[in-house]
């Protein structure tokens, strides 16, 4: 048996059987771009499979050396990937610059950091692996650009309804380009150092030819636009780094702003840490000691057994240790299956996060329901689960060796789990002020009852809705 057949033996003990079928296909026989940075979602919904064991699967791929996954720092205005990281460990600017669209952006883990997977060499050797191998059209593609732009197959036709010329340019060389500018926004982009310089072309044409000059280097520049006139420009381009560069001279029209706003789904890093399969995987092997990495919106539940020392004392601790557990095992598989995952558990109590308020109340209600009937399965009738909810930003960070949050928006979500009481579900006004959760909540016929309370090391009384 060959290594190949051995990685995917031991892939099936671990993974869904379909998006392994799906993922060997592949290997097999699909081009070298499409097992380059691979969009979880997207191969979910091309091959009509579900989108978390897709994650899980390509996650399970990862653990066995069969992929690599990257973490990468992608503009949201252009989808250009700003950083390439392998890990979360290595993310640790606070801001990050895209020169193409000369904009900044404070470091989050919400939607400007994609994870991405590539084939690993010891499954099949692809282009990619040597990006100084492409052509300038597919670099853009498989290297420059994130999988959340859906590119036109025949990229290189699209980019020549934009480009007025492009540069395959080796590391210490020059080239001298004789162009004749057009009016308007034309940008002289380098993707490999991600620079650019903005030209300005305006005003009546110049009878002379006009000249200007470009370095590329290693160096982080911000420069100011060029002020040009339409007409003939000689451009001379200086590639003063140790690999190859690939200017080309973009034109800032209506086929640029058409390709840039193709845009599909892509698995971000919020919502990858929220993946139970990615928790339970990488649980110790996530952010480096003392690393700090903004969320801006996460979904915090928190759930407590009602009246558990009663528990104890009424049926003994092996019945009571065998009901705990299986209560664990109930949220955890409720959790997971509402794209949640289980952060913590404290002695009864778990700490569960959701990418999405109406994720954590449609996990919540069947947790609800999970609990009844296991109580009335265990003759134990008062087998109740306390649960709050709260939404909002926080620190994603390592605490006691594993990953973790920190915030006010942990330490509320924390505070309202202790005010409910039975079977109601206490939620922030955050929380029912979601769309996709009001849908939710009436659908189910649920109407929440508003209160205000105070809670402890909050300054000013705080809105909460009791769901029956």
């Amino acid at each position: 048996m060959s290594e190949i057949e051995t990685l995917f033996g031991l892939l099936r003990q671990s993974a869904d059987a379909d998006v392994v079928d799906l993922f060997e296909r592949m290997v097999r026989e699909a081009p070298d771009h499409a097992l380059n940075r691979m969009n979880a979602l997207d191969l979910a919904r091309e091959a009509k499979l579900d989108e978390e064991r897709v994650i899980a699967g390509l996650l399970h791929g990862v653990q066995l050396g069969m992929l690599e996954m990257t973490w990468a720092v992608m503009c949201p205005s252009c989808a250009g990937v700003l950083s390439a990281n392998k890990s979360l460990k290595t993310l640790t600017s606070p801001q990050y610059h895209c020169a193409f669209c000369a904009a900044g952006y404070d470091t989050s883990l919400d939607n400007l950091v994609e994870v991405t997977f590539t084939v690993s060499p010891r499954l099949r050797k692809i282009a990619a692996h040597n990006p100084d191998s492409l052509s300038v059209p597919e670099y853009y593609r498989q290297v420059f650009w994130s999988s959340a732009i859906d590119l036109p197959a025949d990229l290189d036709k699209a980019m020549r309804e934009l480009t007025l010329e492009t540069v395959d340019l080796p590391p210490g060389e020059r080239a001298i380009l004789s162009l004749n500018v057009p009016e308007g926004t034309i940008i002289v982009f380098e993707p490999v150092t991600h620079t650019a310089q903005f030209l300005e072309v305006k005003g009546e044409e110049a009878a002379e030819r006009q000249n200007l000059s470009l370095i590329f280097s290693k160096a982080e520049t911000h420069v100011d636009a060029v002020s040009l006139r339409p007409g003939p420009l000689r451009l001379t381009l200086d590639n003063r780094t140790d690999g190859r560069v690939l200017p080309a001279v973009w034109v800032a029209n209506q086929a640029l702003d058409a390709l840039l706003s193709r845009r599909k789904p892509a698995l971000t890093a919020k919502r990858l840490l929220t993946n139970q399969t990615f928790r339970d995987l990488y649980r110790t092997d996530t952010l480096a000691i003392g690393q700090r990495l903004k969320i801006l919106s996460l979904t915090f539940l928190f759930s407590d057994l009602k009246d558990s020392t009663q528990l104890y004392e009424n049926v003994g601790d092996l019945v009571a240790f065998d009901l705990v557990n299986e209560h664990f095992r109930l949220l955890q598989e409720i959790i997971a299956s509402e794209r949640g995952a289980v952060v913590k558990t404290i002695g009864d109590a778990v700490m569960a996060t959701f990418e999405t308020p109406d994720r954590a109340i449609a996990a919540a209600i069947r947790m609800r329901e999970a609990m009844s009937d296991l109580g009335a399965e265990r003759q134990r009738q008062g087998l109740l689960l306390k649960m709050g909810i709260h939404e909002g930003s926080c620190l994603a960070v390592t605490l006691n060796g594993q990953q973790d949050y920190f915030g006010q928006t942990v330490n509320i979500a924390s505070r309202v789990q202790g005010l409910a009481a039975s079977r109601s579900i206490v939620v922030t006004e955050q929380v029912v002020e979601n769309a996709d959760a009001r849908t939710l909540l009436e659908a189910g016929g649920l109407t929440p009852t508003r209160k205000s309370v105070a809670l402890s090391g909050i300054a000013d009384k705080v809105s909460v809705y009791e769901i029956p």
